[in-house]
């Protein structure tokens, strides 16, 4: 179950993320929502580790090796003996290894970026079309009761122009 409050400015969400969590939410728990993009540990400290990169690495050691097998394969299995020269060629093997190798890495960012938005959405999100005008949004996850109406009222104490639950979002 998600509380999303909407703020006009970085202060008031900051005021609104510190409070939660002196109230004993987790940071995990706590997600910032804005069109502009903020260094972490302003709004929300998050410590998540990303795979943006390694996807990067895997699709072109990947694409390397397939066009490595691509190359070599394909003159191995129809030679064409000229004159003394190998049947494997160094210079036509290696620039097809490395067209492979970026096409793979190039996959491999692209997934990654999808990965990292969180694309396709699997489930409901919070989200309030005031986001996209320059508010800020402050989504807190919460079980349902309790806690929820805390996250609310600690919300809208910090200055929250308003706050939605996941029931009307």
């Amino acid at each position: 179950m998600e509380t999303l409050g909407i703020f006009s400015d970085v202060k008031n969400a900051a005021k609104a993320v510190e409070s939660l969590v002196k109230a004993g939410f987790a940071e995990a728990e706590i997600t910032s929502l804005t069109s502009v993009s903020y260094p972490d540990g302003v709004l929300v400290r998050t410590d998540q580790r990303t795979w943006f990169r390694w996807l990067a690495v895997v699709g072109g050691s990947v694409g390397a090796v397939a066009g490595f097998l691509l190359a070599a394969g394909t003159a191995w299995l129809y030679p064409v003996q000229t004159g003394d020269k190998p049947i494997i060629a160094f210079y036509p093997t290696g620039i097809i290894i490395y067209e492979l190798t970026m096409l793979f890495a190039i996959v491999g960012v692209i997934v990654g970026m999808f990965l990292e938005m969180r694309l396709p959405p699997w489930g409901k999100r919070p989200y309030d079309p005031a986001i996209a005008e320059g508010y800020i949004g402050i989504s807190v996850s919460v079980s349902p009761g309790d806690r929820r109406s805390r996250a609310e009222s600690l919300l809208k104490e910090a200055g929250a122009l308003r706050t939605t639950s996941e029931e009307t979002l």
